[in-house]
This record gives structure tokens, sequence and C-alpha cells, in this order.
């Protein structure tokens, strides 16, 4: 307390300009990050006819819930919020183990071939496939109306591959040595040295790949024809299109308030998300610097 009240005391005026111009931008950056979810969740509980009359509010004249109602009631949405929470489970589990089961041997020197092995890894950073060319592989190997073509085409993210191999090649080969001189196996260092002490980019990592299958919205209208099996991104897309009352009509037959339904769907889409976070925050601190300091 007398420290930090002391480094404050002997602050210079250019210094402390500096601080006031920071906490500025962050607390703007701040508000137009918040301002706009605020004025979506005030909107998912207003009436049709006061999002049509008030351009922008935080705070709702009267509270209603017809539109969860209305979500909740009706089969789409339910079974598309389920598809994405399952897709988005599988999905990041596969991910992150085939990205850990493949970072552990490249991260080992020893491996031959892991030279062209990371070239080619690398080689696609800066080359991809393209839309169609990915297309025609999905749709050659049958995945076409299977959640595994939203899965596998993005099974490994070769930038995250890189950082995970380099955090592997930081571990402390002795720990390594000791396990095999216990009697460990190459299969049994992984499991019971390496992957307990990755737990924070276990998780940093867990965290990017769902939210990545949970933004998702290209593969599945690439991928799925059959509406039936589209997650809530597909819906929350038609929604937010210029057409959404003829989307939403192919889908249910009811009467439903367009306006307060999108901004519903979309705090449905986004929550689940806000709410997983908090429990990764601890690991996600450090697991975003691993790779970034080197002693």
């Amino acid at each position: 307390m007398s420290a930090k009240k002391s480094v404050g005391q002997h602050a210079s005026v250019g210094s402390r300009v500096f601080d006031a111009l920071n906490i500025a931008l962050l607390v703007g950056l701040a508000l137009v990050t918040v301002l706009p979810l605020l004025y979506v969740l005030a909107g998912s509980f207003a009436t049709e006819s006061e999002i049509a009359s008030r351009p922008f509010f935080l705070w709702p004249e009267k509270f209603v819930t017809s539109t969860y109602e209305y979500i909740f009631a009706t089969d789409t949405f339910v079974r598309a919020l389920i598809t994405t929470i399952v897709v988005t489970a599988v999905g990041a589990a596969v991910q992150v183990m085939l990205t850990l089961t493949m970072a552990y041997p490249l991260a080992k020197r020893y491996l031959p071939g892991r030279t062209l092995v990371l070239n080619l890894v690398i080689f696609t950073l800066v080359f991809s496939g393209g839309m169609i060319p990915t297309y025609l592989v999905v749709r050659d190997l049958g995945l076409l109306n299977s959640y595994w073509a939203l899965i596998l085409p993005l099974a490994i993210n070769p930038f995250y591959l890189i950082i995970v191999k380099s955090f592997f090649q930081e571990l402390p080969q002795a720990l390594e040595e000791a396990a095999r001189i216990d009697g460990c196996n190459e299969m049994g260092v992984f499991f019971k040295i390496v992957l307990p002490l990755s737990k924070p980019i276990i998780a940093t990592f867990s965290l990017f790949y769902a939210v990545g299958i949970w933004n998702d919205y290209m593969s599945p209208l690439l991928y799925i024809d059959d509406n039936s099996k589209w997650t809530l991104q597909v819906i929350v897309r038609q929604l937010t299109s210029a057409n959404a009352e003829n989307a939403l009509a192919s889908l249910d037959s009811v009467f439903f308030p367009v306006e307060g339904l999108k901004f519903a769907v979309v705090v449905i889409a986004t929550l689940p998300i806000l709410l997983f976070y908090p429990f990764l925050q601890k690991h996600f601190a450090k697991g975003v610097l691993i790779g970034s300091v080197k002693e």
C-alpha cells in the first residue's frame, strides 16, 4: 500500500497523462463492446412496438418473456441449441486431442522426417485449399449432411499446433527421463507427465477451438442441407438476414415476434460462451503467454 502510494507521488506529469489516456481508451473500448450486448439483452425482453419506436435503449419499459417462451416452445431452436452444444463439445475435444498428439512427437528433435512435416504445416499457414476444393473433399469422403463435416476439416489449426509444439519443447527433459527410468513408455510419459503439466495450454486452446466451432456458420451452410440438422448459428444467420420472415416461415408456421426473436436468439447463442469463459480464465491468462516468453 505504501509502495503504491510512493510510486503515485513520484509519477511525472507525462506519466499521469499517459495513464489517464490509457484509462480513457480502455473505458471507451469497454463501452463499445458492452453497450451493444446490453442493447441486445434489453431488446430481447422488450415488446415489438418498443423495439420499433425506440432506436436505442438499455432498459425496456415493459419486460416481456414471450420471445424466450416462443424459442423454448419450438423444436427448431431447442434442437439447434442441443446440436450446437454437442458438436462444440465433441469437436473441441477431438481437435484438442489431435493437436496435442501431433504436437508432442513434432517437439522431439530426434524424430525422423520432423522438419519435412513442420514445413508442410507451415505451408498450410500460407496457402489453403480454398472453399471449393475443401467442399469436394468433404463430399467425396461422404461427410455431407454429417456433423463430422463441421469438425474434421478444421481438426488441427496449424498456428495452434506450432504454439503447442513450442510449449512441449520447453518442458524439462529431466522429468521425462525420470519417468522412463521408473518404467514409463512413451505413451505413459505423454499421459502421466506431459498432459498434467499442460493444463493451461489445454484449457486455452480448448476455449479457442470451442469458440471457433460455436461461431462457425459457414461450414453448416456448406455441408448441411437438411435444416433439421442446422446449428444455432445458422438459425441466427437466417434470422438476421434480409428475408428473416421467409426463413422463419419455413421453420414454423405460427406467429412469432421477429425483432425480439432476433435479439433473444443472439443472446442464447452468445450466453454459453460467456458463461464458460470464467471457469477457464485462470488457465487462459497463463496459456496465452506460453510460447511468447523466452528465457
